[in-house]
């Protein structure tokens, strides 16, 4: 969902994609499919997502807002060095911060670039004071994060593996580990068919969640029908289910079929 820069509340988790080639089309996301991807298997989806330009007042609004909401925000796009890489300072201003050399980040960027580093490369080191760092295993040059708020680069290459240690470690509690997704697959049935079938399921058992998804595939009508919940109820209700369709004559399939 994206909203307007106006619109309000941002609490909740956020995806904040910075930059015009995004809005131009010269880009096209992929930082939004990589959050949800590693958000899914803690039974955890975003909350909202923006896109928006390299404009100061737009990016320093939404992270005043967000910030103000106690919002946790993966913020891609804007940390480089050139003019239109406004992020770093947007933050500052948003957090109430000033940019400050950070000393560690100073030196991992001396360390890859050398002599390199100066005279420009080496401002990807401002950053909002009391920041701490996300690791770069690609080219070394870090994030940075504070008040829940992660700032990574616009390069997938570079941030998804970035995104992929924020969620191993500053947010390794976040969502719950005993979350899994199980499905079935059916083919030529009718969701209609089934919905008192899934009324009763779902009164059954409140803690879990059913999702129905109907595909148009050529000739076919497939339906996946599955659950989310506590792994521990998922699998044994899922199999009392097949047992109920298989018991109506339809075939089950375990995968897409």
């Amino acid at each position: 969902m994206s909203l307007s820069a106006s619109s309000g509340p941002l609490a909740g988790i956020g995806v904040v994609v910075i930059g015009d080639e995004i809005l131009s089309g010269r880009r096209r996301d992929r930082h939004l499919d990589a959050v949800i991807e590693r958000l899914a298997p803690r039974g955890l989806v975003p909350d909202w997502a923006q896109f928006v330009p390299d404009r100061r007042e737009t990016v320093v609004d939404l992270l005043q807002r967000s910030r103000r909401d106690g919002a946790t925000v993966f913020c891609f796009g804007g940390i480089g060095a050139t003019p239109d890489d406004l992020t770093r300072a947007c933050a500052a201003q948003a957090f109430g911060r000033p940019l400050r050399r950070h000393p560690q980040a100073a030196a991992l960027i001396e360390a890859q670039f050398g002599a390199a580093a100066y005279p420009k490369r080496i401002l990807m080191a401002d950053l909002p004071e009391g920041a701490d760092l996300v690791p770069n295993p690609v080219n070394q040059v870090p994030g940075f994060f504070l008040e829940g708020h992660f700032f990574l680069p616009g390069f997938p290459e570079m941030a998804h593996a970035m995104l992929d240690w924020i969620v191993a470690h500053p947010l390794g509690d976040l969502g719950d580990g005993e979350y899994c997704e199980q499905s079935l697959w059916l083919v030529d049935t009718p969701e209609s068919d089934l919905i008192d079938l899934m009324d009763a399921l779902c009164a059954d058992n409140p803690r879990l969640r059913l999702f129905s998804l109907p595909v148009s595939e050529d000739e076919r009508r497939l339906l996946e029908l599955g659950l989310k919940g506590p792994r521990s109820e998922v699998a044994p209700v899922l199999a009392w289910l097949a047992e109920e369709l298989a018991g109506r004559g339809l075939t089950v399939f375990s995968r897409r079929p």
